[in-house]
């Protein structure tokens, strides 16, 4: 019986270099050997990402996914037939692109809650023209649980071969970022980072906790968000049993998490992990929806519509957020038969 996870391989969106890495690392036969793999989108793009790589990809086209069967020595493709990338120049952000990238996440989102998929990992999106194209979410994980129905804390993780960072807030304005900073979100991101960790495969992950203000805001010299709420916070995680140390200044956390101190580190906005994962692995970095009932992946980098189209881009990332997919789906599929044989 072959027990491997059933991936669903989105192409990107198509003005950008999604399609190009995609093809490079299918190409590769790497993921057919880590999951049941079937890419849903539309055959066009798919050769239009061979052309841009410069690769053949064997491949079947399919109508529905109850049709694919494995093992197999091609590739399964779902045809959604909905994007022609003779309209759109590559290089160039399209809101139509991007709510036809909507849109094919959406149709394999739904697959996913019928049972159909066990996770999903796409090439880069433009999060922009994916809201001017008309959905309307500040990034696609506040999209992801609102197609999944999610209720509670959800959060991006980022991953680099060195340690994961998880965020207290996220895609907000800075100014409304530190109102945000609360012992809740606090308590959600670091509960996250470990449970998410641990299915990862870490085992007693160890979690370094962020300051909000420069030098952990020298006693309240400027700022007391360290006193008041992180602190405290982090105090009663560690009495609940959570491995983690906090507040520590943002100068000082990531090089801890570099020399292996932490495996993952809760930031408490945006760019403040954002600078020291690009820095340390911008061609290997994977960003991962994490706290939803679907796996979701996708390479932490973007569209790069500078090299879009003239076959120079690097796979590495998409191989990393595919490789964490197959990894993370099969850990949750192998939990789920346990539960169901005890």
């Amino acid at each position: 019986m072959n027990s491997l996870p059933r991936i669903g391989f989105m192409l990107g969106d198509v003005t950008g270099i999604g399609p190009e890495i995609a093809a490079r690392l299918l190409a590769s036969g790497k993921p057919a050997q880590l999951a049941n793999v079937v890419v849903i989108g539309d055959r066009r793009v798919l050769d239009l990402g061979m052309r841009n790589a410069g690769v053949k990809i064997p491949h079947t086209v399919y109508r529905s996914i109850d049709e694919v069967t494995w093992p197999r020595q091609d590739l399964p493709l779902l045809d959604l037939g909905n994007t022609d990338p003779a309209k759109f120049p590559q290089g160039q952000s399209s809101d139509e692109a991007g709510k036809l990238a909507g849109d094919t996440l959406k149709f394999m989102i739904d697959l996913a809650m019928a049972g159909k998929l066990d996770g999903i990992c796409f090439a880069p999106l433009n999060k922009g023209a994916m809201n001017r194209g008309g959905w309307k979410f500040n990034d696609e994980h506040q999209m992801f649980a609102h197609l999944t129905s999610h209720s509670g804390f959800f959060g991006e993780m980022n991953v680099i071969d060195q340690f994961s960072t998880f965020r207290v807030t996220s895609h907000v304005a800075l100014r409304e970022a530190v109102n945000m900073i609360t012992p809740e979100r606090i308590t959600a991101a670091v509960n996250l980072a470990s449970d998410t960790l641990r299915a990862a495969g870490k085992t007693g992950p160890r979690i370094g906790v962020a300051a909000l203000n420069p030098h952990n805001g020298e006693n309240g010299l400027f700022g007391d968000e360290e006193i008041r709420i992180i602190r405290p916070t982090v105090e009663k995680l560690k009495a609940a049993g959570i491995d983690c140390q906090g507040p520590i200044s943002s100068d000082v956390i990531f090089l801890q998490a570099l020399k292996g101190k932490f495996d993952g580190v809760v930031m408490m906005y945006h760019d403040q992990g954002q600078i020291a994962t690009k820095l340390l692995g911008f061609n290997k970095g994977v960003t991962v929806t994490a706290g939803l009932k679907t796996v979701f992946t996708t390479p932490a980098h973007g569209t790069a519509y500078d090299i879009a189209g003239q076959g120079k881009a690097d796979p590495g990332a998409m191989e990393h957020a595919f490789t964490l997919a197959s990894r993370m789906a099969a850990g949750r599929k192998a939990a789920k038969s346990a539960t169901a044989a005890a």
